[in-house]
């Protein structure tokens, strides 16, 4: 009985380093899309294409890439003034979500993996927790 649990575990962990991924990703992932759809779909839209020259793209978004901490500290304080995503100016206000710490670790995970974005690289809670105004 012993030997198809090691064996089932061992192929667990294999595809888990294949894919690059930390094995919490996948939950935090989905519960991030449960937060999207109730905090962010509203101006982000079901796809993450935002609305141009209002609400920036979060789909294929180099923004995201370039500003990790920017974009987590947006969703954990708001943002105003001037963002440039995918080469458009962007302008708008952002109010705060009133998300806690491992929430918006949970959308960012969402969203830095859905739409054409790709990221291996988990947001924590401690790095959440370390970006203040």
């Amino acid at each position: 009985m012993r030997k198809p649990i090691l064996t089932f575990l061992t192929l667990l962990f294999g595809m888990t380093h294949i894919v690059g991924q930390n094995p919490d990703l996948p939950s935090s992932i989905q519960r991030g899309s449960e937060l999207y759809a109730d905090f962010c779909v509203t101006c982000h839209l079901p796809n993450g294409e935002g609305v141009p020259f209002a609400f920036p793209p979060l789909a294929k978004s180099d923004y995201l890439i370039k500003n990790r901490a920017a974009s987590i500290k947006g969703i954990k304080y708001g943002n105003e003034g001037e963002l440039i995503v995918n080469g458009i100016t962007y302008n708008s206000a952002m109010a705060p979500m009133g998300l806690d710490d491992e929430e918006i670790a949970d959308v960012m995970n969402f969203i830095l993996n859905s739409w054409g974005n790709s990221s291996n690289d988990p947001v924590t809670i401690e790095e959440v927790r370390a970006i203040t105004e």
